[in-house]
């Protein structure tokens, strides 16, 4: 927890809101109750307010954080004229407020936009695209897991909405504060670096559920049961950089590909249930694999081999059966999406679905082998359309004193 002098600047006047939400029974008697309420002490933040990630660290924040409510991610290209000490310069301002506002703190500049909040668990990640390397004269230390990703064949891809020099992730649980951090992060890019793409994305509040539970997507499927866990004796090696890696500033660092999938949803929600659960493998309920029968849950073990009435209990084009990775030679990645809705097509469908963010040490064992499978064997993929890409080598956390990507520019 923050202490009380790191976020005086946000304090929630919890008492004056709870007399505003009185008034709306009292009647005329809120406004002097209200007035009273106003001169008192302001009472500490609400947990959610309060809750801070640390900005340093040996990786960056945002990779294994619990996911937030509100995500943006942002990708800029270098200005003309931006070098390698104009890049640094960037990174200098941008870990400068982004140290500043994960702790509560208000960033040079500040618009306050957030005055009134806590931290509220805000996160900020940076990465480096492919063809910033040369743009800031760094050829030589461009790595070679950044080649970039082949061509899928259910790709229908924009290239104004894909790569970028420069990849930010913010990730908060209050929309303000989100809003607030990107905002103060476009400015500081000054004339450094210009705007390629943005996009706009939400997970569920915490505390909306009885008890933490792993998220639903707008297919309102349980997603990320299979997900990597930091328990995982092979966690480390599978998501991270080691230190003996190469480039040497990438050690501690992971790789993260970030694609605007939009789910066809009409068509999805046309689908009887039992259709919807077997074009997944599980039940949509509980998130049970079929091949548990009437029982079992999210964690039951799933039986790839398992019968039911003379068939697989899991059809051969299951989702889950595609993407296991026992299916894909061992290959995993950690996926850490935002879901996202950017109101309606011209044919009046929902343009909503999945910005999706995955993390691994090498995008070529992690991301390419199991997309290349779903890509040629998944019956969900036919709800599916893949329409930007990107690929960003995010280094490891900056120590005290140091700005992200340090190790790189200053090499």
């Amino acid at each position: 927890m923050t202490n009380d002098s790191t976020i005086s600047r946000r304090r929630l006047l919890g008492t004056a809101g709870a007399a505003g939400a009185a008034g709306l029974v009292a009647g005329s008697a809120s406004g002097a109750v209200a007035a009273s309420a106003l001169r008192d002490e302001p009472t500490a933040l609400a947990s959610v307010g309060a809750a801070t990630v640390p900005f340093h660290g040996t990786h960056q924040a945002g990779i294994t954080t619990p996911l937030q409510a509100r995500g943006h991610l942002v990708a800029f290209d270098l200005a003309a004229g931006t070098d390698r000490k104009g890049a640094a310069a960037l990174l200098r301002r941008w870990s400068a407020a982004a140290e500043a506002m994960t702790a509560g703190r208000a960033p040079s500049g500040d618009n306050q936009i957030a005055l009134d909040a806590g931290p509220s668990s805000l996160t900020v990640t940076f990465g480096f695209g492919r063809t910033f390397f040369a743009k800031a004269g760094l050829s030589k230390q461009l790595p070679e897991a950044l080649a970039p990703l082949p061509d899928f064949s259910a790709d229908a891809l924009d290239a104004k909405r894909s790569n970028g020099e420069l990849w930010i992730q913010i990730g908060s649980d209050d929309g303000l504060v989100a809003f607030h951090a990107l905002r103060i992060l476009q400015k500081e890019a000054g004339d450094a670096a210009r705007l390629r793409w943005q996009m706009n994305g939400f997970n569920r509040t915490p505390g909306a559920t009885a008890q933490p539970r792993t998220a639903r997507n707008l297919m309102g499927q349980i997603d990320g049961t299979n997900n990597p866990k930091e328990t995982d004796a092979t966690f480390n090696e599978r998501i991270f950089v080691p230190s003996s890696g190469s480039p040497e500033w990438m050690a501690g660092g992971s790789y993260a590909v970030v694609r605007r999938i939009r789910m066809l949803l009409d068509s999805w929600d046309n689908l009887p249930l039992d259709r919807q659960e077997k074009v997944i493998g599980r039940r949509k309920s509980d998130g049970a694999p079929l091949s548990a029968g009437k029982g079992g849950t999210e964690t039951t073990t799933v039986d790839l081999d398992k019968f039911t009435n003379g068939a697989l209990a899991i059809a051969g084009d299951a989702h889950i059966r595609v993407a296991k990775p026992e299916s894909n030679g061992g290959a995993a990645m950690l996926r850490r999406p935002f879901s996202y809705h950017d109101g309606y097509r011209d044919d009046g469908a929902p343009d909503a679905g999945l910005l999706f963010v995955c993390w691994q040490a090498d995008p070529l064992t992690g991301f390419v082998p199991v997309q290349r499978k779903l890509d040629r064997g998944d019956g969900l993929s036919r709800f599916l359309s893949h329409e930007s890409s990107g690929l960003f080598a995010v280094p490891g956390g900056p120590a005290k004193g140091e700005y992200v990507g340090q190790r790189l520019l200053e090499a």
